[in-house]
């Protein structure tokens, strides 16, 4: 099967545009207590091709949240666009960024374990452990969660 054509999407003020190439038609939720703070909620995001297009490059914001990722925004309204490796191998985009997110099914949720008790998704979903997204991360090439 092949990966679905490169999709459009932008911050809430339209500083920052982009075109996104997702690896299949899902959309998976994180629930580390990182992407809850920085997305005002679970995170839901759709693995991408990390050759991500951006137009309005000035008005992008990038910020190291860890040894390992960063996250993307905007800077004039702060819409948070995406979340990548630092090394560039492995990028999420924000789902709700795109010009129409609807196309997304919600497939996996991952650090299950922290997720609070206070949500809960009606879907069935693949559910993964942090230490299973991060034994996923460490895999051969190619077996990102």
């Amino acid at each position: 099967m092949s990966e679905p054509a490169p999709l459009s999407g932008r911050c809430l003020c339209g500083a920052v545009r982009f075109r996104a190439r997702p690896r299949r038609l899902e959309m998976d939720v994180c629930h580390c207590g990182l992407c809850r703070r920085w997305s005002g909620g679970a995170l839901m995001a759709v693995e991408c091709d990390p050759d991500l297009a951006v137009e309005g490059e000035a008005n992008l914001g990038l910020y190291a949240s860890s040894d390992h990722g960063e996250r993307g925004f905007c800077r004039a309204c702060g819409t948070s666009l995406f979340w990548r490796m630092r090394d560039g191998s492995f990028l999420a985009v924000c789902a709700q960024a795109f010009d129409a997110p609807e196309r997304f099914v919600l497939a996996t949720e991952i650090f299950i374990d922290d997720k609070p008790a206070n949500y809960a998704f009606a879907n069935d979903t693949h559910k993964m452990t942090g230490a299973e997204v991060l034994a996923a991360f460490a895999g051969p090439p190619g077996s990102s969660p």
